[in-house]
């Protein structure tokens, strides 16, 4: 990676900050800002100007105080746009030594919805209000107050906001002092923060209130929250200060913030942001009734506060030295939250579930257009790319192989030991493993080495000697569409091998650091799964003679996390053409006796993915089959719940409604449905949430142009943010071409949020009927959606592009981008046109004899 001195978008190193005194105030009407800020630094050299970041700011005042109060004014300020950075210019050299820079500037509350911006809200009695608040990372600090905008320039910040007396303001540090002004305005002074990345400075002013703060350790914990909504916040509290707790004894090191504030934002582009004591959030990820939303829902609410709040410690104590780290702080509070939430409510099985996600990191890393996990990062635009699956769900899947081939104690300590040496600085990569490696005395740096410098993950083939002594271990790079040129890297592998003897079951790990080995086992062999727990991030292949005696035993010998693997990797096979879609069903059909959720949301998305391979008579077959397979799996459960239902049960009586209705086009599982959402408006309360919800998506998928007002009053007029979101997204379900083409008009009329109209855009393109008038939409009107967007979110929104998987569909959508670019993602757009060649290739592929093995 270049350092400091050649990279161009890096300042200078010799003019280091130590404190910021930012007095800032916003006007919400005129939505502009001016402010101060007075940089305590050290000039380590002699020099006449002094480089700093600065964007869409008018700096109209700089001068330098010395240590005994000499002052000197700048003679020039030089502003670079396209660096973002101004030059501060003076008539004579400053020595070394430490000065103080203060600047006087002003600058505009944007729509962008990053740097220091302006939103809008309406309450429950009709009113708009408007609200300033914060996104500053990756590299945003520098549109709000002028500062050294690297990671690595650490620094402790005061922050005063003079504000409207009847505004609330919330910043890091916890409020010091209010000053009436005398002129309908206040001065808010905090307390001062301890050295942190200015990517972590917050602020938010507007009509907002605060619970009463949770005593969580000595540590104030409230949720800030737009006005009228305070009774939404008893479950981001309960889940906030288990985090707290839980995290603050994993590290061994207690939290390192004066109070922890979690901030509702009504826009917001990213999910949640971890900046320290203020972290913020999107409303729908914090704010949430409890007796009424689903459990994927409560569980994504968890997941999001224990994310952030694992930051606190990982990312805002230590902090990467520049944006190539950014994987490791999102990679490590990934894995954390997954098992925070674990730990939170064990009925979750969080960690099975986590194999979901792993899937989508397979997904996108067995492309040719991968990347590794980390990469040279040279530009804020390079930083913007760097948030996708590949960091947080990639990074974090191979830090749980890590965690469990090492040890979780083992695995801890060295956590701890990397935080403690550490805390208030920045590190690069290599040191986390070293700290590793230190306390466990393990090679975790030439296993980690491999998985994060290196594209990609192994196929690990295994085979089995005649005598059932010897298990023979074979690693190639998985693909799914064959290199042209063969590919011989090699990962350390950990390999945990489970192995069924006569006497019982046994445990065997190996390191595979070579493309071969065979592995000798201390007794005969029956049966062998050769990524046992399944947390090792790589595709299992077996021989004809071990998958049969796997699979005859499957739900007597492995478990459900062990069973979700094998039906991963076959559909990943049937995704490269090493299996046939009629062998992938088939395999289907032997989890009738499958109770586990987990197993079943991944067999469901490989179903529903074989829909789209079959038309006609074929289609009538394929969802008798369907209907075979998932009636008798609901009936167990039956359509009423019960008390002895858990959580997993309530959430899997949705998943069979939703897949013998959308999928099997069962005519009773329809109506059911329909019914119970006609209960549903009536009395809310009726129906169990997550059957709402199931039975929410089916009325969409099957609706007309009145159960579509229906649908859109809902939107408009939710009881929580996840009902508006629910509706939100149901709206682009309904089939008929006039309801798509007023959804896709809300997501530029102001009636859709742009934080949320790019995700409703690619949802609506994996529409079954309507999918590629989503497409037409975009394209003409991609000026404008890359004009009111957030930039961060136009890559995501493509990702809907791979359901158009018609050949003639395809050639438009590749045809349209080798004109048209996303600098904000240029290799996840590669990514995604190649998903969506692999798509079309399947359907080609497999179309006409899958039809024909359903049809003869």
């Amino acid at each position: 990676m270049p350092d400091a001195s050649t990279n161009p978008h890096r300042l200078p190193s010799f003019v280091v900050p130590s404190h910021y005194r930012i007095v800032l105030e916003p006007e919400l009407d005129e939505a502009t800002f001016s402010g101060t800020v007075e940089i305590e630094v050290e000039i380590g050299q002699a020099t006449d100007n002094i480089q700093i970041n600065s964007a869409d700011l008018e700096i109209s005042s700089v001068l330098v105080r010395d240590a005994i109060g000499g002052e000197t004014s700048a003679s020039d300020v030089e502003h670079d746009e396209e660096m973002e950075r101004a030059t501060l210019s003076f008539a004579s050299e400053l020595s070394p030594g430490p000065y103080t820079i203060a600047i006087d500037f002003t600058g505009i509350l944007n729509d962008q919805l990053h740097g220091f911006y302006r939103s809008t809200f309406t309450d429950d009695e009709g009113e708009e209000h408007t609200i300033a608040t914060t996104q500053f990372e990756s590299t945003h600090a520098r549109r709000a107050f002028p500062c050294f905008d690297e990671p690595a320039f650490k620094a402790s910040f005061g922050v005063t906001l003079i504000v409207p007396e009847d505004q609330f303001a919330v910043s890091n540090g916890p409020t010091v002092s209010e000053t009436d002004l005398g002129n309908g305005r206040k001065s808010i002074l905090f307390e001062d923060t301890m050295v942190m990345s200015t990517y972590l400075v917050a602020f938010i002013v507007g009509p907002f209130e605060a619970t009463d703060p949770v005593d969580v350790d000595g540590v104030p914990l409230r949720i800030v929250h737009p006005i009228g909504k305070g009774h939404l916040t008893d479950y981001a509290l309960e889940a906030g200060a288990f985090a707290l707790k839980f995290f603050s004894r994993y590290y061994g090191i207690p939290y390192p913030g004066q109070k922890l504030d979690m901030v509702a934002v009504p826009d917001f582009a990213f999910g949640a942001m971890e900046n320290l004591g203020c972290i913020t959030y999107r409303e729908v990820l914090l704010l949430v009734d409890k007796s009424r939303p689903t459990e994927p829902e409560l569980l994504r609410v968890a997941d999001v506060i224990a994310h952030e709040i694992a930051h606190m410690w990982f990312g805002d104590l230590v902090t990467m030295e520049w944006w190539n780290g950014i994987w490791l702080n999102e990679a490590f509070a990934t894995f954390m939250a997954a098992m925070c939430s674990d730990n939170f409510n064990s009925g979750w099985g969080r960690w099975n579930q986590f194999s979901l996600e792993r899937s989508m990191a397979f997904d996108v890393d067995s492309l040719a257009n991968t990347r590794p996990i980390e990469i040279e990062v040279n530009s804020p635009v390079d930083a913007e790319g760097m948030f996708d699956l590949l960091t947080y769900e990639k990074g974090g899947s191979v830090l749980r192989m890590l965690e469990q081939y090492l040890g979780e104690e083992e695995f801890k300590d060295g956590i701890s030991y990397y935080l403690n040496k550490h805390k208030y600085g920045n590190t690069e990569t290599n040191d986390l493993w070293d700290a590793i490696e230190h306390v466990t005395q393990q090679p975790a740096r030439r296993i980690m080495d491999s998985w994060i410098f290196q594209k990609g993950f192994p196929l690990v083939s295994a085979s089995i000697s005649e005598d059932g002594s010897t298990i023979t271990l074979e690693q190639d790079r998985f693909l799914y569409t064959k290199a042209e040129v063969a590919d011989t890297t090699i990962w350390s592998v950990p390999v945990v091998l489970k192995v069924g003897t006569s006497t019982g079951i046994e445990e065997v790990r190996y390191l595979l650091e070579e493309k071969s080995a065979e592995v000798e086992l201390a007794s005969t062999a029956d049966w062998v799964a050769v990524n046992a727990g399944g947390s090792g991030f790589f595709r299992a292949r077996y021989s004809a003679e071990m998958l049969k005696a796997l699979s005859s035993s499957m739900f007597e010998n492995l478990t459900p996390i062990e069973r979700y693997g094998l039906v991963d990797d076959t559909w990943s096979s049937v995704m490269a053409g090493r299996t046939s879609a009629t062998e992938f069903l088939e395999l289907a059909r032997s989890f009738k006796r499958e109770t586990d959720l987990d197993v079943w949301t991944v067999l469901s998305g490989c179903l529903s993915g074989l829909e789209k391979l079959v038309e006609g008579d074929a289609k009538l077959r394929y969802q008798t089959v369907i209907r075979d397979l998932a009636q008798p799996a609901l009936d167990r459960l039956d359509w009423e719940p019960d008390e002895s239902d858990s959580s997993r049960d309530l959430e899997l009586r949705g998943l069979f409604v939703r897949l013998l209705a959308n999928v099997g086009d069962d005519e009773l599982a329809i109506k059911n449905a329909g019914d119970l959402h006609d209960s549903y408006l009536r009395d809310a309360g009726s129906v169990e949430p997550n059957i709402a919800a199931a039975a929410t998506g089916v009325v969409a998928s099957k609706g007309d142009s009145a159960q579509y007002e229906v649908f859109l009053g809902k939107y408009k007029n939710p009881t929580t943010p996840q009902e508006e979101r629910r509706y939100q997204s149901a709206l682009s379900a309904f089939p008929g071409e006039t309801e798509m083409q007023r959804t896709l008009a809300m997501t530029l009329d102001g009636t859709v949020r742009t934080q949320d109209a790019p995700y409703l855009l690619a949802v609506c393109m994996r529409n079954k009927e309507q999918g590629y008038l989503a497409w037409e939409f975009i394209k003409d009107n991609w000026g404008t959606i890359n004009k009111d967007f957030p930039s961060n979110s136009i890559v995501r929104m493509l990702s809907g592009v791979t359901s158009l998987s018609k050949p003639e569909q395809a050639d438009d959508v590749i045809a349209f981008f080798d004109e048209h670019e996303v600098p904000q993602g240029q290799l996840t757009l590669q990514q995604t046109l190649e998903k969506l060649r692999v798509n079309v290739a399947l359907r080609e592929r497999e179309s006409g004899p899958f039809s024909k093995s359903l049809t003869s």
